[in-house]
């Protein structure tokens, strides 16, 4: 049998998303005269960094929300997180990781007003959290059924993998979670239907790693000479047998709609 490997094109399904919020974003300012607004915060001069508050501001730009973006030191976060709360004008409001000194990020993430954290990072956070919201819709778009599929998590951060397993269990769907204190990992791998990497290390995932016709998702995202890689290591996209994102248009376009999509559900609710 010939195998051919399968794309899982976020970028396609985000086109769509798009075009809906357009008309969303529209019918708020329109009909209910209200202009959704997004302040970001960023202190960081971590390349990666740059590259997302810039998509962000161009996202908001497309579809028509103003988005502001705060460029500041880390001591001064504080004072600006809780003069954006009380803004009438602001209805999402996003700290952008990492941070330069991390220690106090989740007291700063808690800080957010819970009805404007659209990123989802805050402990009581409104929202649902934007990268694991992209990969339920990468999975749904695409028909994948976890219910059926051994699911295998790769990392349990903040970001991902962390909120991603919560969402996984209050929809019902049994996974497990790959992390640096699991012990015999590839006894865990060697099962897997669903490899979901959110670690953020370059090439982390080997080709060797990951079982046959397996469906596999990056979702990590880091730096290397100032290159934005992802977790797998560039033997997996030789695999013709696998169902995979690609190396770019794959969780990261979802994962701006998804930021989006929170905001106009917040605008909407004042």
């Amino acid at each position: 049998m010939i195998y051919r490997m399968k794309l899982l094109n976020g970028s396609e399904l985000a086109g769509y998303i798009k075009q809906r919020q357009v008309h969303q974003v529209r019918a708020l300012i329109q009909t209910d005269k209200i202009s959704p607004k997004l302040a970001i915060i960023a202190c960081s001069d971590n390349p990666i960094t740059a590259i997302y508050t810039k998509l962000k501001k161009q996202y908001g730009a497309d579809i028509l929300v103003d988005v502001d973006i705060y460029n500041i030191e880390q001591n001064e976060i504080a004072n600006l997180i809780n003069k954006l709360n009380i803004a009438q004008d602001i209805q999402g409001i996003i700290l952008q990781l990492p941070l330069k000194d991390p220690k106090n990020t989740q007291e700063l993430l808690n800080a957010i007003a819970p009805q404007k954290d659209i990123d989802g990072l805050g402990e009581n956070a409104a929202w649902d959290t934007a990268t694991p919201m992209a990969i339920m819709w990468l999975l749904a778009g695409y028909d994948i059924d976890l219910n059926t599929k051994n699911v295998v998590i790769i990392g349990r951060g903040r970001l991902v993998g962390a909120p991603l397993k919560k969402m996984f269990d209050n929809s019902g769907v049994d996974s497990q979670v790959i992390h640096s204190q699991t012990i015999n990992p590839q006894d865990i791998m060697k099962n897997a239907q669903v490899i979901i990497s959110a670690v953020g290390k370059p090439g982390i995932l080997e080709s060797d790693m990951i079982p046959q016709n397996c469906i596999v998702i990056d979702a990590g995202t880091a730096s290397e000479n100032g290159v934005q890689k992802g977790d797998l290591a560039d033997d997996v996209y030789e695999r013709q047998d696998l169902t995979v994102t690609p190396k770019k248009g794959g969780i990261g376009p979802l994962t701006v709609c998804a930021l989006f999509d929170n905001l106009i559900r917040s605008a909407s609710k004042k």
